[in-house]
């Protein structure tokens, strides 16, 4: 990857069930860099993530992806993945076509068999995601990341079902990632291992 990218934040405020989540929220992301939203449950951290993927719109404030606000912006939706408390997989389909279905959308960068490689699942090409375990099916979700070219990520809880060993393998794409030039969103109560001189932290 080698175009800047810039997540901009301005005075976001969020309300659920007549309660006040946050508000006053701004920040800036440029290519390269990771930020870890941390707050107690219910402190709205799902809530942000919706609104920084424009599932959800926030009360007030605005969001712009390169200077565009991304409600007008094509290229904003072309460039990100968001990974959420569902995997967001087809358990109908096999392993092999859930990536395919998500390479056909997106510019393919690894070949399929490569990315599940990766991520310890050699072998499962053919097998129905619904006989994949849920740690496997969290793997799943990271080779889909690997086998598409997308500059911004936006993982909610990405570490939820893994093993050590899995989490390990996970932060280091999303190191690999970030010094490539991508930008990485996440909420985690798993004390990450990543390097400071990528990380912002946010607290809700």
């Amino acid at each position: 990857m080698t175009t800047l990218n810039i997540l901009e934040a301005c005075q976001l405020s969020c309300v659920r069930d007549d309660r006040l989540l946050f508000h006053d929220l701004t920040f800036t992301l440029c290519s390269g860099q990771v930020l870890l939203i941390e707050g107690a449950n219910g402190a709205g951290k799902t809530s942000l993530l919706r609104i920084l993927t424009g599932l959800r719109r926030a009360e007030s404030g605005d969001l712009c992806w390169n200077a565009t606000p991304i409600e007008h912006s094509e290229l904003f939706y072309r460039d990100t993945a968001y990974i959420g408390h569902n995997n967001g997989l087809k358990l109908a389909l096999t392993a092999q076509e859930n990536l395919r279905y998500a390479q056909a959308l997106s510019s393919a960068t690894l070949h399929i068999d490569e990315a599940m490689a990766k991520v310890g699942l050699t072998g499962y090409q053919e097998t129905r995601v619904r006989l994949l375990s849920a740690g496997q099916q969290r793997r799943l979700a990271l080779a889909r990341l690997l086998c598409t070219d997308k500059p911004l990520w936006i993982l909610d809880e990405p570490f939820t079902s893994l093993d050590r060993a899995s989490i390990e393998l996970f932060e280091s794409f999303i190191e690999t990632h970030a010094k490539q030039g991508g930008l990485v969103i996440m909420t985690s109560h798993h004390e990450t291992r990543l390097p400071h001189t990528l990380m912002q932290k946010i607290h809700l």
